[in-house]
């Protein structure tokens, strides 16, 4: 009743309370007995509390009292005690009715807010793609949404009662609130099982927290066995463009020497010393063999590699994202002056920020011994080529050095990084050469735009400094 009453409106509230206050001035009038009937006015300063502010409801009492003291009088001696006494109790009344309405009213709108919260919630975690799992201290499933059924293979509605060792076992190994204090809010990858035994590779988010039914672990799954397929099928194309471009540049070098052993070969055969001797002619069988299979290898490698198209920015982007937290780690510093719009490239993404990180790490490298630690990136567009610029502040490389030639003597390793540097950069139709006019150490990459991409519109620059 009262919570019915709690939600009148303002209008029939004051309809009610008008009619209750007339009814009792009415009764108080014309019925005379020897009590007073001024407590009757309770009635309507409670309905009235539900729709006034305080110091109407101060007004009303006041109204009330005088009422109550024109229509039902007392004798002189106790006329003012008794009126003090219905003021205060008729305004304690109405106040108390106004406190209880506005907590009434803020605990319906609390209610009312959580009850919406609560559905969106439900919506969203029953229509998610995601596997949404609660589960208890012993690892008993608590709640699955449709996408956990759908991930583990199990009918919907199964899975509750179920325990969470059978599908992802690392779940149940960890540590519940009562078992130690840290709360555990973090992500993993491991491996899980369906229903019908088929493994997968899972993405795992979860936390652990308590309730007043004991500590509860909530979990979300994603499955990122096709992203392992196909990361895995990438890189392995990758690994074959990378041999093919490695087996054409050392086809290169193995026909160069091989033509340059030829010409000695018939140099000493016109001069007739060694005429007749079988194994030297046996030795010239050798080399011109060694010759064919390089010309060949050469061939199907430089046409196996069809140039495709990369999205500059989206290369770059990567870049930063690896470079900013090593600049960090190593005291370096890092501008980065490249347009917010650069055209599509002819190049293949991966080697192409392959090339990138091996220029990184070679300057990493090179800043180690300097007290100054810079690194520039510059980019810039023009209509028939599309330049990186990559500078570091390091001793720079000594004159005279063939930096793009392998097995180097002095050499890091096999000295192989900037020799297939430039041939990855050669093989989708750009380059990669050193710039030695500028101070420390300079690269430049040289890319050629698609014919179908327009240059970069807005060359505003963004400098970072890390």
């Amino acid at each position: 009743m009262i919570a019915r009453v709690l939600q009148w409106s303002p209008r029939t509230a004051l309809t009610y309370a008008t009619l209750l206050l007339g009814a009792i001035a009415v009764t108080d009038w014309r019925v005379e007995i020897n009590a007073t009937l001024g407590f009757l006015y309770i009635f309507p300063m409670v309905l009235l509390g539900t729709v006034l502010n305080w110091w109407q409801v101060i007004l009303a009492a006041l109204l009330c009292t005088g009422l109550s003291d024109q229509l039902d009088p007392f004798p002189m001696d106790m006329e003012v005690p008794r009126d003090i006494l219905i003021m205060m109790t008729l305004a304690t009344t109405g106040l108390l009715s106004l406190s209880v309405t506005r907590s009434y009213r803020r605990e319906m709108e609390s209610v009312v807010g959580r009850r919406a919260a609560e559905e969106q919630l439900a919506f969203l975690i029953e229509s998610s793609p995601a596997a949404i799992l609660t589960m208890s201290a012993q690892g008993e499933i608590l709640l699955a949404n449709p996408a956990a059924h759908r991930l583990l293979g199990v009918t919907a509605g199964l899975l509750p009662g179920k325990s969470i060792a059978r599908y992802v076992p690392a779940l149940a190994s960890i540590p519940s609130a009562d078992e130690t204090a840290r709360m555990f809010r973090t992500e993993m990858q491991t491996r899980g099982q369906r229903e019908s035994g088929e493994v997968f590779i899972a993405d795992v988010f979860f936390s652990t927290y308590s309730t007043a039914q004991g500590p509860r672990l909530a979990a979300l799954l994603v499955d990122t066995s096709e992203q392992l397929r196909e990361r895995e099928e990438a890189s392995l194309q990758q690994l074959l463009a990378g041999s093919r471009i490695l087996v054409a540049a050392v086809s290169h070098e193995v026909r160069n020497v091989c033509g340059a052993i030829g010409m000695m070969h018939e140099n000493l055969v016109r001069g007739g010393t060694l005429k007749g001797n079988q194994d030297f002619e046996a030795l010239g069988s050798l080399v011109e063999t060694l010759s064919k299979i390089a010309s060949l290898e050469l061939k199907q490698s430089v046409g196996a590699a069809e140039p495709s198209s990369a999205d500059l920015n989206e290369v770059l982007t990567d870049l930063r994202i690896v470079l900013e937290p090593v600049c960090e780690e190593s005291d370096i510093e890092l501008h980065w002056k490249v347009p917010e719009k650069l055209p599509l490239v002819q190049a293949d993404r991966h080697s192409l920020l392959q090339v990138l990180l091996n220029l990184m790490k070679n300057s990493q490298r090179a800043l180690e011994s300097v007290d100054r630690k810079a690194i520039e990136i510059e980019a810039s567009a023009a209509p028939d080529r599309v330049t990186i610029r990559f500078t570091d502040s390091g001793p720079g490389i000594p004159p005279g050095q063939k930096i793009f030639q392998p097995l180097q003597k002095g050499a890091d390793a096999t000295g192989l990084g900037l020799y297939l540097s430039r041939a990855f950069m050669r093989s989708f139709r750009g380059d990669l050469r050193h710039d030695p006019q500028r101070a420390g150490c300079s690269f430049i990459l040289e890319l050629a735009p698609e014919p179908h991409s327009s240059p970069a519109e807005d060359e505003t620059h963004t400098t970072l400094t890390a």
